[in-house]
């Protein structure tokens, strides 16, 4: 995968826009303006998910590509560098359970304007 095959699946999402609200190097993708993903355009590519707090750990266990989110809470976002050792379809199960863990806690009527979208 990617960075544009990483911002086109992003975007395929329900509801999902894009941003560079913090600088011109920094793309943050959010549904119903809350952040599930973001990358840099100044580095190798690597992105930042959110994550289940005992998966996250889990995770990092498992894949040395899977680290601490990177000026994240540590707890619930973890940094993936894109180094080819995990499969593209792993990395969107990864994106799509960040993008779950955001949709889970929004409230009831934004869950429900989402489905509308």
């Amino acid at each position: 995968m990617n960075i544009e095959e990483f911002r086109t699946y992003c975007l395929s999402k329900k509801g999902v826009t894009e941003a560079l609200p913090f600088d011109m190097d920094t793309l943050v993708f959010k549904v119903m303006d809350k952040i599930f993903a973001l990358t840099g355009f100044d580095q190798e590519f690597s992105f930042n998910l959110k994550c289940d707090p005992e998966r996250a750990i889990d995770l990092r266990e498992r894949y040395h590509c899977v680290l601490p989110g990177y000026h994240m809470n540590k707890k619930m976002w973890n940094t993936i560098q894109v180094d080819g050792s995990v499969s593209d379809d792993t990395l969107i199960e990864w994106i799509d359970h960040s993008y779950d863990e955001v949709v889970k806690k929004l409230t009831k009527k934004q869950q429900e304007a989402l489905q509308l979208l």
